[in-house]
């Protein structure tokens, strides 16, 4: 099969049928073998019914139905579980994303050895609510990922190769860092491609621009933590606590050096106990011992969480 085609959704009951009949005569143009799965994030309209009778019509569509709303990433993980075509286009249901790019993406990844290409919509159609915490998120991962030629990491059109989605795990809020996820696992070759975006023709928008902005920096320092500590945490925590403890350690030597040559002198010294660094040196002995024994536990116990990817699944097509 050449091409998976993953679509989240939630509550988008007006706009997938028009974006399936979209996408079917993109890859009926171009001779693409296909399959078309949505993943219904716990939708309360009538998106799941839609579903149903697209694929009672055309045995291209797949769906998974989630029995709450989990999330775009816990969307996108249930997808690339079951996608099985040579490359996976990932796009947004809201008819914002154009199903006109996906040759293009898929040229990129066959022709030109990409192994995940992001969309950018340049110009975009979204309110300045959204579109400012995005600026400023993308120029932050851009820095902490050290992937410089992308300019919008949370553009839900991409394709992947599929051996990328099969080797990375998107969990709580991670979709907005796949190219981030897919360069610590290996793949490398992560390309951009300018995308038109279209503005919104139903509903309203489900992610809100202040929300996103704290989350994503949130989310962004995790993943970063994990990544470079997150197999060694004794490496971060332990060095820390170490040398917080040592500072304590010598501060505490100092105090009690000087109220002994004051004794030693027949001088007048006070308790150890009044001076206030008898209290910071032991603040930060104690500090230091809870900083190392974090590191040492966290040796012991593996990051993984053994449900963090059950979500409940009530019907699958």
């Amino acid at each position: 099969m050449d091409i998976s085609v993953v679509i989240p959704l939630y509550n988008e009951e007006e706009s997938i049928s028009e974006l399936f009949e979209w996408i079917k005569h993109v890859m009926t143009a171009n001779s693409f073998t296909y399959e078309v799965i949505f993943i219904n994030d716990g939708s309360t309209d009538g998106s799941w019914k839609k579903i149903q009778e697209m694929s009672n019509q055309n045995s291209t569509v797949r769906g998974v139905k989630f029995r709450r709303n989990y999330g775009k990433s816990a969307a996108l993980y249930q997808g690339f579980k079951k996608a099985q075509g040579n490359v996976v286009i990932t796009m947004d249901a809201d008819l914002q994303d154009s199903p006109d790019e996906i040759p293009d993406f898929y040229r990129m990844i066959t022709e030109e050895g990409y192994d995940l290409v992001s969309g950018y919509k340049k110009k975009r159609y979204d309110p300045l609510s959204k579109t400012l915490p995005t600026k400023l998120f993308n120029a932050t991962a851009r820095k902490v990922s050290g992937i410089h030629n992308l300019h919008d990491f949370n553009c839900g059109m991409k394709a992947y190769r599929l051996q990328v989605v099969k080797n990375i795990e998107v969990y709580g809020e991670m979709h907005r860092y796949i190219p981030y996820l897919a360069k610590t696992a290996g793949f490398s070759r992560i390309g951009e491609k300018v995308v038109h975006h279209q503005a919104r023709k139903y509903g309203h928008t489900k992610f809100g621009g202040l929300n996103r902005f704290f989350n994503g920096y949130l989310d962004l320092l995790s993943l970063w933590f994990l990544t470079q500590f997150g197999l060694k945490p004794m490496h971060v925590f332990g060095f820390l606590g170490s040398v917080m403890f040592f500072i304590g350690f010598v501060a505490i030597i100092i105090v009690g050096a000087t109220k002994l040559m004051a004794i030693t002198h027949g001088l007048h010294a006070p308790l150890v106990t009044s001076s206030p660094y008898f209290y910071i040196a032991l603040t930060m002995m104690i500090l230091g011992t809870q900083l190392f024994m974090t590191g040492f536990v966290g040796e012991l116990i593996s990051r993984d969480a053994p449900n963090r990817n059950n979500y409940q699944v009530e019907d699958e097509i």
